[in-house]
């Protein structure tokens, strides 16, 4: 869930004290705190514009999505669309706060795999969505911060390709 508790955990597991590259490794993150809290900070105060930034590329990019018989034709599933990419945001905020990518991998892939799956989502245009939200998002945060964030949003993408 988090980088320490992480280490913590395998430590006592091995019924041992961390090591010391594990203690690098949490200071290491912890010395991050602030950054990541920024990050967080930016994506949470600027959700609806990254989303309309994301659904506004996505479109352009591909206006079938939302032509009669898309799977974005309709306000409602317009609307289903855009929820998604705020969930899938607050995700990749979470892995940032936590240093991890397990809540996304637990909570954003797995499951969701399933039900776009069951709903007849076609993956390739998931994947295409989650690149817009990552690069409407990077678009507001500094090159420091890109490199907190950005690995997350790859891993979800990744993630998604995987799925495809």
């Amino acid at each position: 869930m988090s980088v320490v508790r992480d280490l913590i955990l395998q430590a006592d597991d091995d019924l041992r004290y961390p090591t010391s590259g594990e203690l690098r490794t949490m200071v290491d993150f912890l010395d991050q705190g602030a950054i990541r809290v920024s990050v967080v900070r930016v994506l949470t105060d600027n959700e609806k514009k990254i989303v309309d930034e994301s659904a506004r590329q996505l479109f352009a990019r591909k206006p079938d999505y939302v032509a009669p018989g898309g799977n974005a034709y309709g306000q409602r599933q317009r609307a289903q669309c855009l929820r998604d990419y705020s969930w899938y945001l607050r995700l990749v905020t979470y892995g940032v706060l936590a240093g991890s990518t397990e809540m996304i991998q637990d909570i954003g892939l797995i499951g969701a795999r399933e039900m776009y799956n069951s709903l007849g989502v076609p993956m390739p245009g998931m994947v295409e969505a989650m690149k817009t939200m990552k690069d409407a998002s990077i678009a507001l945060l500094s090159d420091q911060q890109v490199k907190i964030a950005a690995p997350y949003f790859d891993f979800l993408i990744q993630g998604m390709q995987t799925s495809t």
